[in-house]
């Protein structure tokens, strides 16, 4: 299998002239990738300039960033030729590889404004190098910049960032550094593409953690009466394990739960419900073994909560009165 890495430029809306899009809010703009081999070596490259068709201005601070004018995206090709001739590029047997989460939604959501057909596998699996870095060099969670990943690992800056085949070329030095085959477990999943139904939902376990992506509801709580999502079990042996603390809401998008496993410990349970550009719900449901110090941050998560409630109801009182 090889590995594509893949970097977009894209333009936005400015408040006055080319207000936002909310079904286009990045229009792409250019496509840098390389492709590699298994052992991280360059096999090929493609880039593409593209003439924007809805943002005909750019954005202030794109143009500062990147140091491209709209002027010179007029002799680009449109979208669907680009976007085409660069997924015939990439061939049959390949993993993207992004420093980020965004561009890969951003392309399926550029295909879809334009009426270019899906041809991306369902579900997207990719490789978040930006992620696989902090997994490690870091603790996993933090996010760097690229270039402050190229200074820490002494990478030669030879060419300037923010440009797309700059950036997916320093992608790739970094890959090579990393060793691949030590963390490409940790695979990650575009969620443009949402689970339609039961059989496509997503089910991962990982060394340290699980993760489930559920099919699309029309409500929340919709979503949150259902025992797919609700349900929980402890990923390491598999046992169903008893709730210590009911999933609850702390805000609009986010629950939690507490649950003990006789075996493992406790598990601490987190939900994040996502909408997507269609107007659907889905939920991405993680688990993860804890200590007695995480399992209490999910107690004064819960206290919180509650108070939060106690005083806004305080408040429609008040008003009410």
């Amino acid at each position: 299998m090889n590995y594509i890495v893949l970097d977009l430029e894209w333009n936005q809306g400015t408040a006055k002239k080319y207000p936002e899009k909310p079904e286009l809010p990045f229009e792409i703009v250019e496509i840098g990738a390389i492709k590699l081999n298994e052992a991280c070596e360059p096999i090929d490259t493609f880039h593409a300039i593209i003439k924007p068709t809805v943002y005909l201005e750019m954005n202030s601070h794109i143009e500062q960033i990147t140091h491209v004018s709209i002027e010179d995206l007029e002799s680009g090709r449109n979208f669907n030729q680009a976007a085409s001739s660069f997924l015939d590029w990439c061939g049959t047997n390949y993993r993207f590889c992004t420093w980020g989460s965004m561009d890969l939604t951003e392309l399926q959501r550029n295909m879809t404004y334009f009426h270019l057909e899906q041809t991306l596998e369902k579900p997207l699996f990719y490789y978040n190098i930006q992620k696989l870095y902090s997994i490690r060099y870091s603790d996993g969670k933090s996010r760097v910049s690229l270039q402050n990943a190229v200074d820490a690992l002494h990478i030669d800056k030879l060419i300037p960032f923010h440009r797309a085949d700059a950036d997916t070329y320093y992608t790739a030095m970094i890959m090579r550094i990393l060793n691949m085959n030590e963390v490409k477990e940790y695979i990650s999943i575009d969620y443009y593409q949402a689970p339609a139904s039961h059989k496509e939902e997503i089910y991962l376990t990982f060394d340290t953690y699980s993760k489930y992506v559920s099919r699309t509801f029309d409500t929340k709580e919709e979503a949150m009466s259902d025992k797919g999502v609700t349900t929980t079990s402890c990923y390491l042996c598999r046992k169903n394990i008893k709730k210590k603390i009911r999933w609850f809401s702390y805000n609009s998008r986010t629950y939690y739960s507490l649950m003990y496993c006789n075996i493992h410990g406790w598990v601490k349970g987190k939900i994040r419900i996502k909408k997507t550009d269609s107007g659907k719900l889905f939920v991405i449901k993680t688990l993860k073994i804890t200590d007695e110090d995480g399992a209490e941050k999910i107690r004064l998560r819960q206290e919180e909560a509650r108070e939060r409630r106690r005083h806004k109801k305080k408040e429609t009182e008040q008003e009410n009165n």
